[in-house]
């Protein structure tokens, strides 16, 4: 007995698992374990021999487990690999009961975290894995254990039960392993963990549907599924994007509307790719079927050359009657076919609703986004958007995602599309729950949208259904699947419609008489019969309907004025004295806010440019220009990459008490009337936050909405967002956006990625009058600028060239009266005085105008007039031409530019300029730097020369290098 003294002596119950793992050791060979540990476990298992008053028969060849073992002994464990070795030669009834129920909760939790894997999610049967760690036969359990008694913990607060070991697998399979399938156990809050089990567990994760709520599933698919048979009867070939195989899609959203309303939602934004998209604008939205039928007659084409879009991409809205006669006002958004990109523009889109109203709990309005799942898994902006949904700045109080999983891309299957076993892999970056879900079992299906709705509504948190379903047809009508997918779509022609199965599984059970159902099918029919023969009947170019009514109604009918060429849109100046006063509240800190001591000299100097002492620097400028906007009751709201900041330590909107970090934003407390102003940071994203930015300024034009890139270059990574929404948008869908992007752009020498915004691009995407495109030389002019975007009667989309070494140059200042006097100028002139000695006119925009007055001034030259075009597009040809009508006939006239020859403004002006008569046809030169595939040098030396060379052409009188 002395050979003991090495075992620990304070062993207790968190010892069980070592000391089990020491046990079945032992059983299976002595020798495995000390000697010590030998001579007590031998003593324990004696002891058990002679205390047991009946025996369990051991595991023999003869053993053949109940169905809930899932096949015979040797069967399913031969093929996963399992042999008698890996079984312990003990028999439970040889271990302890507490070592017994510790196996049984591995299990219980094994259930929890890989139950999903043999769910029965694939409508259309197709062989999945079966993880061994689910089989009772693998952790020793023999079919005598089954009625065995233990304790089973649901996790809910005093939810142990009894039960048999029989009744414990059959809860777990049934609420894991049946029609859903759910990922939780990753979340890290215990108390949402066991708020989840305790629903699902409790239920066994069914909903008890009653026998209304069955009939109007009954007629949600079987409308649903009419609407597509007539489709493809009437228009055969035509593009429709089909929703059968997944029509469970249309009762989800009926039941996800009626739930969202139950909740207090009153404002509901959907967003979806093409896929199904008719159908929900047919049985959903509510559109007319007579106008969606006319789009496929050629019906209504829109009134530009060019202009509007495919049926298939258009949004609508609709106010939506609930069951309990309430409304909910539903907004399905418009989409091109980048897919997953219009869900930032759609939370954007719900956050502003919510700030209309003052929603600051995020309780009246929410966004449903239905995804695809090789786009959910496949678009990169998918982790962007996700990544905003517990971020203060971009909170909306929990989004339902609806994955239509169709297990199919175009034409790729999910092996050659994703790394991963569930295309909703990425979203467990959240702290919610993913609930899979076979789509021809609609009432699983209502079991977790309804649980998912409870959950979102609880925890304010996103939560995901992904409807396992298949896609009848190919990716189009015209396409053949069966090229690229022939098993998969073998399975898909044998499937009935998901309608046939529902109806056969009530017909069974007596709730529903087949009769009963063939009549939702015909009534509808003669619907849909009506509304195509209406659609045949109206003549072609008539007046169509409008995509959004809500888009014309009192929220934006203030801001539907037009575009104009012609400087001082707009009164924007503003008395000195409320200038004064204003920078005196922009520079009061609270009591014993200790502010970092270099910004105490920050805001030191901004009393003296209140006080007159200094000048205004841009900063300043725009802090005013918000500061007077909120007065006015204009909301504001900027956000972008260290925004409250700013990228180069210049705005610094937001202070941090260098004692406790508490912040304080002075803008935020200058009356108590004033409007909201959120000027916050964003996550490092471009397309995910410039879209939601974006969807934000559709549904507030009455605000000055503001995005900030950290460098104008950066804007590139967002380019869907720019080609297909902010400069596309009204011509597409007629929308209006006010959206303001800051970009800050300069060539300093920084490298081919901090130079260059790209201006190029936005001037060739200029056309129609979309968007504005400015680079402003002077605080006031951006004083001006931002105070004119919203006070003017439009609103357009204004991209806002900003600079970074001009905001501390001090020549780049103005004063309190140039922001008390005038306006926005397209273009600023030069008064050189006697306009007859002018030898050269140098045209520019931005920084290069002060590198070029600083040599002219040092070359002293009274000779060569500087131009300064501070708007670009709108292109205002009536200020230039008025601007260079007292410039001699034949002067020399240079566009001059830091940008490559091919970047920049000279394509664009060359273009639209250099032919015209006033600049004498071939005679409108550019000085700049050479074409170049790269924006910029990354050499600070080779910068300063290309930069030195380039004044020089231009102030030295002879030939540009570059000159055309």
């Amino acid at each position: 007995m002395s050979q003991r003294s090495t075992i620990p002596d304070n062993l207790n119950v968190l010892s069980l698992p070592f000391v089990e793992s020491m046990y079945v050791d032992f059983v299976r060979d002595p020798a495995l374990v000390p000697q010590p540990w030998r001579t007590m476990l031998g003593e324990m298992v004696q002891q058990q021999d002679n205390d047991k008053a009946q025996t369990v028969p051991r595991l023999g060849p003869q053993f053949k487990p109940a169905s809930i073992f899932h096949g015979n002994g040797n069967g399913h464990a031969a093929r996963r690999g399992i042999n008698a070795g890996a079984v312990p030669a003990a028999t439970p009834d040889d271990l302890a009961p507490a070592q017994l129920q510790h196996r049984l909760d591995q299990i219980i939790r094994n259930y929890r975290v890989r139950g999903h894997i043999i769910a029965k999610l694939d409508p259309l049967g197709l062989p999945q894995p079966h993880p061994v760690e689910l089989d009772p036969v693998a952790a020793g359990f023999t079919p005598a254990d089954m009625t065995r008694r233990f304790t089973f913990d649901t996790g809910d607060r005093g939810g142990q039960q009894v039960m048999t070991l029989e009744q414990v697998l059959n809860r777990l399979r049934n609420t894991y392993c049946r029609s859903i399938g759910v990922q939780f156990m990753h979340i890290d809050d215990l108390a949402i963990r066991q708020w989840l089990q305790a629903r699902m567990e409790g239920s066994e994760n069914r909903i008890d549907v009653p026998g209304d709520q069955q009939r109007r599933i009954l007629r949600r698919l079987s409308n649903a599924a009419a609407f597509e048979q007539f489709i493809q009867r009437k228009y055969i070939g035509a593009k429709s994007f089909s929703l059968e195989g997944a029509e469970t899609l249309i009762p989800l959203l009926d039941l996800a509307i009626e739930k969202a309303s139950q909740q207090g939602v009153r404002q509901l934004v959907l967003a979806m790719a093409h896929r199904g998209r008719l159908n929900v604008l047919a049985n959903i939205m509510h559109k007319p079927l007579a106008d969606i039928f006319g789009e496929f007659e050629g019906n209504d084409p829109p009134a530009q050359p060019g202009a509007g879009d495919v049926k298939y991409h258009k949004g609508y809205s609709h106010d939506w009657t609930t069951l309990q006669g309430k409304e909910v006002h539903l907004s399905l958004c418009f989409n091109p076919s980048h897919l997953e990109f219009i869900n930032p523009v759609a939370l954007g889109r719900v956050r502003a609703k919510q700030d209309r109203v003052g929603d600051s709990k995020r309780r009246r309005s929410m966004a449903v986004l239905v995804h695809g799942d090789a786009a959910f898994a496949g678009e990169g902006v998918v982790q962007e958007f996700l990544n905003l949904s517990q971020l203060p700045a971009f909170f909306t109080g929990g989004t339902l995602h609806v994955i239509v999983n169709n297990q199919l891309g175009f034409t790729t299957g999910p092996h050659e599309g994703r790394s991963t076993p569930y295309c909703t892999d990425v979203a467990r970056m959240l702290q919610s729950p993913i609930f899979h879900v076979n789509g021809e079992d609609p009432e699983a299906v209502m079991q977790v949208v309804d649980l998912a709705m409870d959950f979102r509504d609880k925890f304010r948190r996103d939560v995901f259904v992904d409807m396992y379903c298949y896609r009848r047809r190919g990716h189009n009508e015209g396409d053949e699947p069966a090229f690229t997918q022939p098993v998969l779509y073998k399975a898909v022609r044998q499937r009935p419609p998901v309608r046939d199965s529902y109806l056969k599984h009530l017909v069974d059970l007596g709730d529903v008489d087949a009769k009963e159902a063939e009549q939702y099918h015909d009534d509808y029919a003669k619907v849909l019969e009506a509304a195509h023969e209406e659609a045949q009947s109206r003549a072609h170019n008539a007046k169509p309907a409008l995509a959004e009514p809500h888009l014309y109604k009192a929220s934006w009918s203030p801001y539907t004025g037009e575009v104009t060429t012609q400087s001082c849109e707009a009164k924007t100046a503003v008395d000195k004295a409320k200038l004064v006063e204003l920078l005196g509240k922009l520079t009061t800190l609270p009591a014993e806010f200790t502010v970092h001591r270099r910004l105490e000299k920050f805001l030191e100097h901004r009393r003296d440019m209140a006080s007159g002492k200094a000048p205004l620097d841009w900063a300043t400028a725009e802090a005013l220009a918000l500061a007077s906007l909120t007065l006015q009751g204009v909301p504001i709201r900027m956000t972008g990459q260290d925004t409250p900041r700013g990228t180069f330590s210049q705005r610094h909107t937001v202070f941090h008490d260098q004692e406790n970090g508490r912040t304080y934003m002075p803008l935020a407390h200058l009356h108590d009337q004033q409007a909201r102003v959120e000027i916050a940071n964003s996550p490092l994203s471009e397309t995910g936050v410039l879209g939601y930015e974006y969807g934000y300024s559709l549904d507030m034009p009455e605000g000055l909405v503001i995005w900030e890139a950290q460098f104008g270059d950066f804007l590139n990574a967002a380019q869907v967002i720019i080609d297909q929404f902010i400069t596309s948008g009204q011509d597409k869908w007629n929308r209006l956006s006010g959206l303001v992007l800051l970009l800050p752009h300069g060539f300093e020498g920084q490298g081919p990625e901090h130079s260059s915004a790209r201006l190029e691009r936005w001037l060739v995407l200029g056309a129609e009058d979309n968007i504005q495109v400015v680079n402003p030389t002077t605080p006031a002019q951006y004083f001006h600028l931002l105070r004119q975007q919203v006070l003017r009667p439009l609103r357009k989309p204004l991209i806002v060239l900003t600079p970074k070494s001009l905001l501390r140059n001090a020549q780049c200042v103005s004063s309190l009266d140039e922001l008390a006097k005038g306006c926005f100028e397209h273009v600023i002139g030069d008064d050189l005085g006697d306009p007859s000695k002018i030898k050269r006119v140098l045209m520019c925009s931005g920084k290069i105008y002060y590198d070029l007055l600083e040599q002219r001034t040092r070359q002293k030259r009274d000779d060569v007039a500087i131009l300064r075009l501070e708007q670009l597009y709108p292109l205002p040809k009536d200020a230039i031409k008025a601007e260079l009508s007292i410039v001699p006939s034949g002067t020399p006239m240079l566009w001059v530019q830091e940008e490559p020859r091919n970047m920049g403004a000279w394509p664009y002006l060359a273009g639209t300029l250099a032919c015209d008569p006033l600049f004498q046809c071939g005679r409108f030169g550019c000085v700049s730097r050479p074409e170049s595939a790269s924006p910029a040098t990354g050499w600070a030396d080779v910068h300063k020369r290309e930069q030195q060379a380039i004044l020089d052409h231009a102030l030295g009188g002879g030939d540009p290098p570059t000159q055309p």
